[in-house]
Formats: structure tokens, sequence, C-alpha cells
């Protein structure tokens, strides 16, 4: 089965379940698991009910769908994301973007937690993606071309909507809530990064460091989605303080931060959906 037979296999199963036709597609990283839980749900997934999907093994990430609304707006939810690091081919880990493109999103919203680079940074900031470097993971389009989603050579001088960003950050303000912006390179972990690599990160002009995002963000501009990230920089990366890196203390710092997120996260969607209505994206 070709990567794009794969693809609409998905679909067909999905669609199955569910007419809703979403605007956005959000995904969830670490702390945010439980968003979907408090929107108006109208279908949910298990990753495991569709044949051929990848499920994500990652404690703290459910592994489903849900179709529903934030407000009036509707959306497909990704609650827990595959990561390459959990053996997958990369073809898969950007399977959930294509589909939930293909299943009539406009925008997919990235969220993930992170390792500050930025030296001005502090644990609990939200960083804006404005930019990734993403040549330390395989490229998603390696392969032969799936024409029927996008080009053999894909633009990527803005890979992350400047609208996208510009409504967030005026959103944020609104708010009340500090953010920061910045570039994310996306590592194949799982281990956390030496603090060499920090430093290596931070020479090529990263401000932030994660296991995920940019390769999802690569296959959804290939296929004409608009994208959007937003990162929670729960850690300061290795070396720039004397404990060592856990996977609890992303998740716990995940957890304080989750209300400030979500809240962000709800607006923004609002404000995102009423641009797309009045003037397109």
């Amino acid at each position: 089965m070709t990567p794009y037979e794969k693809l609409t296999h998905c679909y067909e199963q999905v669609r199955a379940r569910t007419d809703l036709v979403p605007q956005i597609a959000l995904v969830l990283g670490s702390g945010l698991g439980d968003y979907a839980n408090g929107i108006k749900q109208e279908c949910v997934i298990d990753y495991s009910e569709i044949d051929g999907f990848p499920m994500s093994t990652v404690e703290g990430h459910k592994g489903r769908f849900v179709f529903g609304y934030v407000d009036e707006v509707p959306v497909v939810i990704m609650q827990g994301r595959v990561h390459y690091y959990e053996g997958y081919d990369i073809k898969d880990v950007v399977l959930p973007a294509r589909l939930m493109g293909m299943l009539g999103a406009k925008v997919l919203f990235l969220t993930n937690a992170s390792g500050g680079i930025n030296k001005a940074f502090h644990a609990g900031d939200f960083m804006i993606v404005t930019d990734h470097i993403a040549s330390f993971v395989p490229n998603p389009l390696i392969g032969k071309n799936i024409d029927e989603l996008g080009t053999r050579f894909p633009d990527m001088s803005e890979v992350y909507n400047k609208r996208l960003v510009n409504i967030i950050r005026e959103t944020a303000e609104d708010d009340g809530i500090k953010v920061q912006s910045g570039v994310y390179l996306q590592l194949t972990g799982p281990s956390f990064e030496t603090p060499a690599e920090i430093r290596m990160a931070r020479t090529l002009g990263a401000d932030a460091v994660g296991m995920s995002t940019a390769v999802e963000a690569i296959a959804a501009n290939h296929m004409g989605l608009k994208v959007c990230a937003i990162s929670c920089v729960c850690n300061l990366a290795a070396g720039m303080n004397e404990t060592p890196l856990t996977h609890a203390e992303v998740q716990e710092a995940a957890d304080r931060a989750a209300p400030l997120f979500k809240m962000l996260i709800t607006h923004s969607i609002e404000n995102i959906s009423d641009e797309l209505l009045t003037k397109g994206i």
C-alpha cells in the first residue's frame, strides 16, 4: 500500500464515522491532553479503531481524534501525536496531519512542549513558532511525491503563516499572557540533548528544541494548509541548569502552564476562525 493509498484508507474509515468538516485541526502536546474534554464533542475515534493508523505510545498521550466545536468553530483535535522516536516511518508520523487536511481543515494548529535554548527564556514561557530547523530529522517528503497533495519542491519560506502568528500574538496581548517568539529545532529524541548539542542549536539560531512539530508542519505546508504553532517551554535545555532533565519534569511544567495555554488556544482558534470567515487566510 502506497502512502497515499494508506492515507485514503484511513480517510474512508473516519468519514464512515463522522461527516463533520473541521475548519481547524489542533494537535495537543504534553500537558494539553485533556483540552479536548472541555469542548462540545460530536465524535471520538480512537486511533486503534483506524486500520493502518500509527499508535501513540507516550505516557500522557491518549491516542484519539476528537471532532467537535470550540465555541462555534468546527475542529478536529489530536489527543496525542506519534513521534519518529517511537519507531515509525516518518511518513506515518505525518499521516495524521495529512489526514486532518484531507478531512477539510484549512489550518493546522500545532502545540508542543520544548526545552528553552534562548537565554532570555524561562520555564513556563509560551513561544510562538515563527520558523523551524528540521535538518536533523528525515524530511517527510522524501520518496515519490504524492502529486494529489502537493508539488515536488514546495516553498518553505513561510511555513508558519505570518497572519496566524500575528493573530496569536494579538490574542495573547488581549488575554494578558506573555509570549515569546522564535525558531524551533526538531531533533529525533528520545534522549534529551547534550550540552554540546544545545550550544550547537543556539549557534544555528534555535530558540527552543523538541522532538515533534517541524515534520508535521512541512507535510501540512506541502498540501496547502496554513500552519501555526505554540511551544510551551517546559524546562531550560541541557547545560543551562544543574539538574538532569526528565520527562516527569517536562510533564509537570506543562501541567502547570496548561490553564493559560488552554485559554490562549481557545481564543486564538476563535480569532483565527473569524479571520478565515471574513478575509480568508
